[in-house]
């Protein structure tokens, strides 16, 4: 039978070392060789050996453990950025729980409780839809506790953040669709209290004035962020007296609900009406028409917050410290449901 009861000595004493380089090298630190490392990692295995993190934890002051909240879990943007948020803390001997808001404030607060009374090292979060009471957030970064958003994030909480140019991926989006020749592009919005939203709306507000066109309220239409709401919207514009003939949707679940009320009237996509979405759901480039839309860069964005947390983790920089923002570039992505020489649908 394996012996559970196997001590750091015993791996010692194994590879003719001591306990504290055994203990340094299973606790990843810098100061011990790869080589090192390896071995211990080796002996300890074929000796059974069964790490107790939490008493390790108790000692150093340090959990290795990440904290991430996502709004939904349902949405790939989120798996994909949590994708690049693992791979950089594993590969740094760090642990990611996940947290999932299901985009309710109440749930949001509870997640950072979670993560207080778990002893995570850091906390990265994007924040809920229904949030508009940051407490939380402020309250955490003020015991101390190293904090990073992505995605959502609100630049006046003082917290660092890693987000999209999402003003800029608005005027690429209605740009587009203006240069493909559609002449009433109008702009189905996400809840403008969240600050990416307001930036997106900027930006195709931007687009239109850029090409010399009136920028009507009545082609702004707020919605919740949704297949339902997207269908909701499109219906209230096509049955308006000067209605749209083109579409920017907030993102793109919104814009699979624009496709499917616009199927549902029999308008051809995208000879008479086109539509771009935002974020790069995977079902975009399988529907048909393949969805245009905005890539947010999501490995690259998962990345990059890691890496600025645990910066601020191992004392390389401070919460406040500049730069506390990463600006990434979007990148547009055209196919089919905004071509118009890809003909109807």
């Amino acid at each position: 039978m394996p012996n559970y009861k196997t001590t750091i000595a015993d791996i010692a004493r194994a590879l003719n070392t001591t306990p504290a380089t055994v203990s340094r090298a299973l606790n990843n630190h810098p100061g011990i060789s790869e080589g090192t490392k390896k071995n211990v990692r080796l002996t300890a295995q074929k000796l059974k050996y069964n790490h107790n993190r939490i008493a390790s934890s108790l000692r150093s002051g340090k959990s290795h453990v990440i904290g991430v909240i996502i709004p939904s879990a349902e949405i790939n943007f989120f798996g994909s950025v949590v994708h690049g948020i693992e791979n950089i803390a594993n590969s740094q001997g760090y642990n990611v729980l996940i947290y999932q808001s299901n985009e309710q404030w109440e749930h949001e607060v509870r997640g950072i409780e979670a993560f207080l009374s778990a002893r995570v090292d850091g906390i990265i979060a994007s924040i809920a839809k229904e949030t508009v009471d940051y407490s939380h957030f402020t309250e955490t970064a003020r015991r101390g506790i190293p904090m990073v958003f992505f995605d959502r994030a609100d630049d006046g909480l003082g917290i660092p953040s890693v987000v999209i140019d999402d003003f800029r991926g608005g005027w690429l989006a209605t740009d587009h669709l203006i240069r493909q020749g559609y002449r009433r592009v109008a702009h189905i919005a996400g809840q403008l209290h969240i600050k990416i939203f307001r930036d997106r709306l900027r930006g195709y507000q931007a687009a239109l004035r850029d090409h010399g066109m009136p920028v009507e309220e009545q082609l702004v239409r707020c919605g919740s962020v949704s297949i339902d709401s997207g269908r909701a919207a499109t219906a209230d514009l096509l049955d308006s007296p000067d209605p749209p003939d083109a579409i920017f949707a907030v993102e793109d679940f919104t814009a699979l609900g624009v496709i499917r009320e616009l199927k549902s009237r029999n308008i051809p996509i995208p000879s008479r009406f086109g539509v771009v979405g935002f974020a790069a759901e995977m079902f975009g480039e399988h529907i048909s028409p393949s969805l245009s839309t905005i890539d947010q860069q999501t490995i690259r964005m998962g990345n990059a917050c890691t890496g600025l947390l645990l910066e601020i983790i191992q004392g390389k920089r401070s919460m406040k410290e500049e730069p506390g923002k990463i600006i990434l570039d979007p990148i547009p992505i055209f196919r089919q449901s905004s071509n118009r020489a890809a003909g109807p649908s």
